[in-house]
């Protein structure tokens, strides 16, 4: 999770129940579908419209199941997060207790995995049906700081009216996406949520901050990983002839010998022994290792020069897992990538007779003088996808047949 702007649902100085009886008012005029009286905050305004287009009555919701015992216990363990409890439990859950809040732990999927807090409060959201099991996406349950902070993939605090299902304009919350840095995976979201008349602007800032503590303890437990890997790796290479890296599961490269790569090798998103193509070194061979892979590149392959392939198939149906599929003559290859790398592609592929790097700025930031930001995102696309991708202007290369499925997604 990096630096970025906190928006609190509050704003500074602004009484929380004058300011709750407006948002009411934007809030029946939305639903009612009448001229605002005042735009709702961005974030706000996207979900409703998102909310709305599924049909979500805002009376009553959609009815939504809960997980039985057993498959909330597997989605617990398959999560990731449970290493990262004591840490969250450690940053938050004092203050929860304190300031009349739960803090609430969901996997990717939104699933509420773990409720902890003051019990009065966890009294009211049973009878909310915000209880463990409970799919808290948008889809599911409407505008909320959980399931609008899994599509956004930023901190979000939504107060009062904000929510679009009446019965939760009693409520207020923040939450912040957890993410794997080893592949940028969206684990699940951290959050707080109490009464609306606890609401406080500070709220959401904590939430960002133990979140990015949370990362940080990911980060630093797959460097010690890593490190362990390489005192595998260094004498393994030392007996192989030829070009060779080792990698851990997620393609970060521990050692590597005839060659210097990137940081990261842009495996699969399934990985078997055997033959593997790779857009940006061509034909490999893979072998298993502890806690990784032996990665034999074909000699006679230039690394970083492989045959340039064929087709390129961006799917975007799955939201926040966008999926890019290279074939080539040797095989195809399928990874997932950020939404920012979608939305570059997506870019590229409207554009395919190039775009500058203002261009593209503007596309992907609406701002034009954001050049170096692209360059540098160009620069880390090209190193997972190799010659797709070619530059001055940045375009996919010709004689390449590019297709996109679904609609482009939000960065």
């Amino acid at each position: 999770m990096g630096e970025q702007h906190l928006e609190a649902a509050l704003p500074v100085g602004v009484d929380p129940r004058q300011h709750a009886r407006a948002l009411a008012r934007v809030h029946e005029a939305a639903v009612a579908g009448e001229a605002l009286p005042s735009a709702p905050r961005t974030v706000i305004g996207e979900s409703w419209s998102r909310v709305q287009r599924l049909g979500i009555d805002p009376d009553r919701g959609p009815a939504v199941p809960i997980l039985g015992a057993a498959e909330l216990e597997e989605r617990r363990r398959a999560s990731g997060l449970t290493p990262l409890l004591p840490l969250l439990r450690g940053g938050l859950l004092s203050l929860a207790e304190q300031a009349a809040h739960i803090m609430v732990i969901v996997d990717a999927a939104g699933h509420v995995l773990w409720r902890d807090g003051s019990n009065p409060v966890r009294h009211r959201a049973d009878r909310l049906g915000f209880v463990e099991g409970v799919d808290w996406q948008e889809e599911s349950v409407g505008t909320n700081a959980i399931g609008t902070a899994l599509v956004a993939r930023r901190p979000v605090q939504v107060y009062s009216a904000e929510h679009y299902v009446r019965a939760q304009h009693d409520w207020t919350c923040a939450a912040a996406p957890l993410h794997d840095p080893r592949d940028g995976r969206l684990l699940g979201v951290v959050d707080l949520s109490g009464p609306a008349s606890t609401v406080h602007a500070t709220t959401l800032a904590l939430v960002a901050a133990v979140g990015r503590l949370a990362e940080s303890q990911l980060r630093t437990s797959h460097l010690t990983d890593l490190e362990h890997l390489r005192g595998v790796a260094v004498p393994l290479l030392a007996k192989v002839s030829g070009r060779a890296l080792v990698t851990d599961r997620h393609g970060w490269i521990a050692a590597a010998t005839g060659f210097a790569p990137s940081g990261r090798l842009p495996l699969p998103g399934s990985v078997e022994p055997g033959p593997l193509w790779l857009p940006a070194y061509g034909q490999c061979f893979v072998e298993p290792l502890p806690g990784g892979w032996l990665v034999r590149l074909v000699a006679g392959e230039p690394a970083g020069n492989a045959a340039l392939p064929t087709r390129v198939a961006l799917d975007l149906r799955s939201p926040g897992e966008p999926l890019l599929t290279v074939y080539g003559a040797a095989g195809e290859w399928t990874h997932r990538v950020s939404p920012r790398h979608a939305q570059l592609l997506t870019a590229l592929a409207a554009h395919r007779s190039g775009c500058s790097a203002s261009q593209l700025a503007a596309v992907l930031f609406g701002d034009a003088t954001r050049t170096v930001t692209v360059r540098a995102e160009v620069s880390r696309l090209r190193r997972i996808v190799g010659g797709i991708v070619v530059g001055r202007p940045y375009r996919f290369a010709d004689n390449l047949d590019v297709v996109v499925h679904g609609s482009a997604v939000a960065g």
